[in-house]
């Protein structure tokens, strides 16, 4: 996508120099805004044209009929989908009586910025209507980061060369019209127009709409207000009605002239409070950004991102492409999370519609890692909307028989909403994932509040669920059967290497919280006798290995499947173009699996298997999965290979830039994203937590001549800066002067007196770079330009 002139290199921002329809759907993903709460897509502002319409809420969403051919027990009966909420972008300008629209006239300059320092979307036009009157549009958008349900737009007009009569309308529309949502009718039904009119009001300049879903039961409410200056005389009204609101301004611009308007949005939802509250809510949101104003809404966004950067910025030398990307990557992982407070990060964030809006375990696995080290306090929030959802993974996990507790595959609300069962309900992992993540946290920053508030309990019953799920056999080892890893082109298998690994760290870390918190243990009936049988599993814990080509098997006889054709089978992604009867039995890959478990839980591996089974599995994995490249970068980086990583990363950091796997129209990949900073961070810092110590073995690939990042370790701020022969560390503050790390196998005690500069140890491959399936090296390995 972005891949031309138009689309500079650029280290902080992205800018769009000239417009480009054919990609209008993939740059509103790109120049999406959001905090975690309210999501923008990036739609121009007259509101046409578009890819894709979008104005979201966090978990506001409309349930909808999960379709089955043939039904069967414990299947999810409603999925959930997330909705295009009531629209406050929208700022129609007339020039006269001709509308600005930008397939019409002459489009004389059109340039859109992303600024990722200021935390605004910026656009510049200069327009000419048919009948021949130049205009020059500004407008300047943010959804807010420190006022939680506010967001405004300061949009300019100034006549050119002859005078001009401007109108501009400025709406709250609901049920916009969309692309059809499903194939199915059903589906497409409940969504073409999912809110029903609750109320309206207005006067003067401000307006606000009140609508409901109308089978979820969740109440909505969006409000405008507007400053208007204009030299010269101006009329302005409002009207109401079910599903718009529009604010009217007229005025008569002479060349040189200006009218500028300031728009302010305040959104709310909720699915308990009364009709009066959350009126009331949203009008004291808009009185208050009213009252900061225009600059101070600036102000506040440049120092929450000031604040952010100075503990999460990566600088890439030598590789301008990473380094624009990877900055990107982190501004959108924090938009999605920094307001979430207590609701989900959805697989796209809020900045489309893709995956229904659900949640997966991506938000564990990939997201929270980078916010944990960067932003803990949006982490935490995000453990505890996981959390606030355990007594329904209970019911779930009741439903299917099982002790403890089942979270969901996805979900908006934390019910299961995943119709397939291979994979979906069987990649039992995500409850390890989640357990894993509150463990991280714990050690990561040092606060054991959240533990005693939430985590313990998580902990407890996802334990429970492996030791019902887990069974010994008659030589006392421990299995999992009929599990889905990571890699779902191999699932319903014995024994998955990721899965009993990251089962027996959960097993074991719920063991240690209960001896930590005795006495939540006990109000959770845990006793010894059961802390006893989770250590004895995950002692036994069956890790399948192949003697005879000294790799480990992804799961149970792996490599005894058939080898897939790869001479014959290359269209990729496979599960498009192949059944699954014949993707199951094979040794293909979707995405890394093992891999992924040498990444999180490298203690258990030697040198010498990671190099063996890196090489095994890169010859077998299609990378059809977004989550795949990342974790391909961190360990090829481990085992030597460093060209090969450094392709990897940039494919993971390009993946929505490029729109690498053609959907980044429905939203961008945060997983991907965020998988850009662990590709440079864990692959090329080395920086590792599985062992309870803040781990780093930096080397650097020749295409990047030093990489310089920065994160949070237990309430100090650390900053490491890796060349091709030293590292150094710097320990800017703290609660103490001192913090122990381990820098390539070598116990250091940094000092806030002094850096420390260590040298960098080479790691010499064991195993020449291997080769990846026909077409599948890494993107810009096949001459895709990056």
């Amino acid at each position: 996508m972005i891949s031309d002139e138009s689309f500079p290199i650029e280290p902080w921002c992205v800018r769009e120099t000239a417009l480009h329809l054919s990609v209008l759907a993939q740059t509103e993903s790109v120049f999406a805004l959001s905090n975690g709460h309210i999501g923008l897509r990036g739609n121009l502002d007259e509101g046409e044209p578009h890819g894709l319409p979008g104005t979201y809420l966090n978990s506001f969403f409309e349930v909808r009929p999960l379709p089955y051919a043939e039904a069967g027990y414990s299947y999810p009966e409603e999925g959930q989908s997330i909705i295009d909420v009531t629209n406050g972008k929208v700022l129609r300008l007339l020039v006269d009586d001709e509308p600005f629209d930008v397939r019409y006239g002459d489009l004389l300059e059109h340039e859109r910025t992303l600024d990722l320092r200021a935390g605004v979307l910026r656009r510049h036009a200069r327009w000419c209507s048919p009948a021949g009157k130049q205009v020059e549009v500004r407008s300047t958008r943010l959804v807010s980061l420190a006022h939680r349900s506010v967001a405004a737009i300061e949009y300019t007009v100034q006549a050119v060369d002859q005078f001009t009569r401007v109108t501009v309308q400025s709406e709250l529309v609901t049920n916009e019209d969309q692309p059809e949502p499903s194939a199915d009718p059903r589906v497409a039904a409940v969504l073409r127009a999912p809110l029903e009119a609750v109320a309206h009001e207005g006067g003067d300049q401000q307006a606000m709409l009140i609508h409901r879903t109308r089978a979820s039961d969740l109440t909505m409410a969006a409000a405008m207000d507007h400053i208007v200056e204009v030299p010269g005389r101006v009329e302005v009204s409002t009207e109401t009605s079910a599903d718009l609101a529009r604010t009217t301004v007229v005025c008569g611009l002479r060349p040189g002239q200006t009218l500028r308007i300031v728009k302010f949005l305040a959104y709310g939802w909720s699915g308990l409070r009364s009709r009066p509250a959350l009126r009331d809510q949203v009008a004291g949101a808009l009185t208050g950004a009213r009252y900061t104003g225009w600059e101070g809404l600036l102000g506040a966004q440049r120092a929450y991102l000031d604040d952010f950067w100075d503990s999460a910025d990566v600088e890439v030398e030598g590789d301008p492409h990473c380094q624009q990307a990877v900055r990107f990557g982190l501004f959108h992982v924090l938009q999605a999370s920094a307001r979430a407070e207590r609701r989900a990060i959805p697989g796209k964030g809020l900045t489309g519609t893709g995956y229904d809006g659900h949640a997966f375990w991506d938000t564990e696995g990939y997201v929270l890692p980078v916010l944990t080290y960067t932003a803990p306090r949006a982490a935490a929030d995000a453990l505890r909307w996981r959390a606030s959802t355990l007594d329904l993974a209970r019911d779930r996990a009741a439903e299917l028989a099982l002790e403890g507790a089942t979270f969901p595959w996805r979900t908006i609300r934390g019910q299961e909403c995943s119709a397939y069962w291979p994979a979906g309900t069987a990649a039992w992992h995500v409850n390890a994932d989640i357990a894993m993540a509150f463990e991280r946290y714990r050690i990561v920053t040092g606060d054991q509040s959240l533990e005693a508030a939430c985590g313990v309990e998580v902990l407890v019953e996802t334990a429970r669920l492996w030791h019902s799920l887990g069974h010994h056999d008659r030589h006392g080892r421990w299995h999992i059967d009929g599990v889905t890893g990571p890699d779902e082109y191999t699932a319903v298998v014995n024994d998955n290497v990721f899965t009993n690994l990251m089962a027996a760290h959960n097993l074991r870390a719920a063991a240690a919280a209960c001896n930590r918190h005795p006495e939540l243990a006990e109000r959770l009936s845990v006793t010894h006798e059961e802390t006893a049988a989770w250590h004895d599993a995950a002692d036994a814990v069956h890790i399948p290995y192949d003697e005879g080509l000294r790799v480990h098997e992804q799961c149970e006889g792996f490599t005894h499947l058939r080898e897939w054709d790869f001479t014959a089978d290359t269209a990729y992604p496979l599960l498009l173009h192949q059944p699954y009867v014949r993707l199951y039995p094979s040794q293909v890959l979707k995405q890394a699996d093992l891999v992924l478990a040498m990444h999180w839980l490298g203690h258990h591996f030697t040198d010498e298997q990671k190099a063996h089974n890196v090489d095994y599995y890169e010859r077998r994995t299609t990378r059809d999965s977004s989550l795949s490249a990342c974790t391909q970068a961190v360990l090829c980086a481990e085992v030597g290979h460093l060209e090969l990583a450094h392709a990897y990363t940039v494919e993971a950091a390009m993946i929505d830039l490029r729109d690498l796997h053609h959907n980044t129209r429905d939203g961008l990949h945060m997983a991907s994203l965020a998988g850009a900073w662990t590709a440079l961070v864990g692959g090329f810092g080395g920086l590792r937590d599985d062992e309870k110590v803040l781990t780093l073995n930096p080397q650097l690939p020749s295409g990047i001549s030093r990489l310089t990042f920065r994160l949070r370790w237990r309430g100090f701020r650390v900053t490491v800066d890796v060349c091709h022969e030293t590292a150094t560390y710097t320990l800017r503050d703290g609660p103490h002067g001192r913090l122990p790390i381990r820098h390539s196998g070598e116990d250091v005690e940094l000092t806030t007196d002094a850096p420390t500069t260590m040298p960098v140890r080479v790691r010499t491959p064991l195993l020449p770079a291997p080769v990846q399936p026909p077409g599948r090296a890494p993107a810009h390995r096949r001459g895709e330009r990056t």
